[in-house]
């Protein structure tokens, strides 16, 4: 795994909590690589909204903004139903196949279970979690719409383990995602709407009412 990688990882999994400044020098010596690699990758995640400008040239960690969780869901609780509703028309058997795939490799990895391997962070999670939205939202053939939803899940990224770990949301998550699939399956295509739309407002609103009562929010 790259620095890039790493870092972004860490930053997901709260290893570097809110209102953090971090500097080039100290993560060139925590990560034992030089300060080349740190900086671009520091500027990379900067663009991608994972870090804040902090003084002239530094970065921090951004604290966690309800307003702008408050706004992320609302574009994607129009947005990705729209989306599914237009692909519903496309999808198959296979698609729907592989859909499942991408549900059971999250739902193994909760296991507890000996013979497990190591639960995946919060990084793999939601890797997980957009290709299964994506096997569902491709077949619309909507490119800018789609190029729309997939910048939407990004600005998402870096409240997906804070939720994971302050809300332990992934259970509520998982059992929503198999039943809409099934709803798919089924051919409920009005069920399955209304249900992606309901999925993703309750889970905007208990993270916005979490920030709001929690000290990470600003």
């Amino acid at each position: 795994m790259g620095l890039y990688q790493r870092l972004k990882s860490d930053l997901q999994q709260g290893r570097f909590a809110p209102g953090t400044v971090l500097k080039q020098t100290e993560l060139a010596a925590q990560y034992e690589v030089s300060r080349i690699p740190v900086r671009d990758a520091l500027a990379r995640l900067k663009n991608e909204g994972w870090l804040t400008g902090h003084g002239k040239r530094g970065v921090a960690v951004p604290r966690f903004d309800p307003l702008e969780v408050e706004d992320l869901y609302l574009m994607r609780m129009r947005l990705e139903p729209l989306l599914q509703e237009l692909a519903i028309p496309h999808l198959n058997g296979e698609i729907l196949g592989r859909a499942r795939d991408y549900l059971d490799a999250m739902q193994a990895s909760a296991q507890p279970l000996q013979a497990q391997p190591p639960e995946i962070s919060a990084m793999e999670i939601g890797a997980l979690n957009w290709q299964f939205h994506t096997c569902l939202y491709r077949p619309a053939n909507r490119p800018t719409l789609f190029a729309a939803v997939e910048q939407l899940h990004r600005q998402c990224e870096r409240y997906i383990g804070f939720q994971s770990r302050s809300l332990d949301y992934q259970a509520t998550s998982q059992r929503e995602h198999y039943e809409l699939l099934d709803l798919l399956q089924n051919g409920d295509s009005k069920a399955a709407t209304a249900l992606l739309e309901q999925h993703i407002a309750a889970a905007g609103r208990a993270l916005v009412e979490h920030l709001r009562s929690d000290g990470s929010a600003e």
